[in-house]
């Protein structure tokens, strides 16, 4: 398939500067694969959808506060440092994303708080792509937490306004345990601990993978021909109690629901020669877009995403181009709101 037939106009309206004051309150619109029915729901109607012995699974990667603020020693000019992977925990070696890039070079000394940290930018990496090393004694606990305190919460430059105390809990999933991540899996931000309880209580299981959100996820694609595309390599695990739980479902004929995009990459990157989950773990740069067989899941949680989005392009291999650029613009009609803080799809 060709980038071209993923553009669509997004009007500035439609995207959601903040979450529902709910979660499991935003919309809900779900999509029927085998009739093209669309129907509008809230999201925490999700539960008549399912039935007892499904599974859902969901991406337990924790945000960090990936975001630095600080300035250039001799000239104070003030730089913004996005954290992306730390290289090495003993030396606190890390690739970063800055800006302005242009001022930014090799050798230069970098402060943040009240010269409370302090980095030496070792390499270029890519034209805004630096890696630095924090010039900090303690160990990786005692460096989590000046992180911690100085960092910000990497909400999308797309949400325009600045970030407040209250998105360190809504840019987060309920269920996040593992930090790694520098974006939220937004499809899993709509659970909440009594939508959890409503699907136990019918019988419908829960599992976890763990995919750490890097920014290579939104990268636009710049290629018209979408197999040239490369796709950013992300760390993952399949852990054994998840592939028990869904291989059981699947051997039952009981539904699998990813939620998320980036769950569904998980899964995906973990299939056996019979079709089955295996336990994995390791680097995944799996691109899914149409056409595309999948062999776990039968349904999927996702949210509304940018248009020629890698996003876009796995919804549509999973609900089917044609069914999903028509959903996508019925949403626009009926005035849904999308990305990160948005409404969710249902495919089924």
């Amino acid at each position: 398939m060709k980038l071209s037939e993923f553009k669509f106009e997004l009007p500035q309206n439609l995207i959601a500067n903040r979450p529902s004051e709910n979660r499991d309150e935003s919309r809900l619109m779900v999509v029927h694969k085998d009739t093209g029915k669309i129907e509008h729901k809230v999201f925490k109607d999700i539960v008549g959808y399912l039935n007892e012995g499904d599974v859902m699974v969901g991406n337990d990667t924790m945000v960090f506060p990936a975001r630095l603020y600080g300035r250039k020693e001799k000239t104070g000019a003030k730089i913004e440092v996005f954290l992306l992977r730390e290289l090495n925990a003993e030396m606190h070696l890390w690739d970063v994303l800055v800006d302005p890039a242009r001022k930014i070079r090799v050798g230069n000394k970098l402060y943040f708080g009240n010269g409370d940290l302090v980095a030496e930018v070792i390499d270029n990496t890519t034209s805004r792509g630096r890696t630095i090393r924090f010039l900090f004694d303690g160990d990786s606990t005692a460096f989590d937490k000046v992180i911690e305190t100085l960092g910000e919460t990497p909400l999308p430059k797309y949400i325009k306004r600045k970030v407040e105390p209250e998105d360190k809990e809504r840019f987060q999933t309920i269920y996040a345990k593992n930090k790694g991540a520098v974006s939220a899996p937004t499809a899993g931000l709509h659970f909440t601990r009594q939508l959890l309880k409503r699907l136990q209580i019918k019988g419908v299981d829960m599992t976890y993978v763990t995919l750490h959100i890097g920014l290579g996820t939104f990268r636009p694609v710049d290629v018209e021909d979408l197999t040239k595309h490369k796709m950013d390599s992300e760390n993952f695990i399949v852990s054994q109690e998840a592939v028990d739980k869904v291989n059981k479902a699947l051997d039952n004929k009981n539904r699998v629901v990813a939620i998320g995009t980036t769950t569904m990459r998980a899964l995906e990157s973990s299939v056996s020669a019979t079709n089955r989950l295996k336990p994995r773990e390791g680097w995944t740069d799996k691109f899914i877009f149409p056409p595309y067989d999948f062999k776990i899941c039968t349904g999927m949680v996702t949210n509304f995403h940018m248009p020629e989005s890698t996003l876009l392009m796995m919804a549509a291999a999973f609900g089917g181009y044609d069914l999903i650029m028509e959903a996508y613009k019925v949403a626009k009609k009926e005035k849904y709101k999308f990305l990160t803080y948005g409404d969710a799809m249902l495919i089924l």
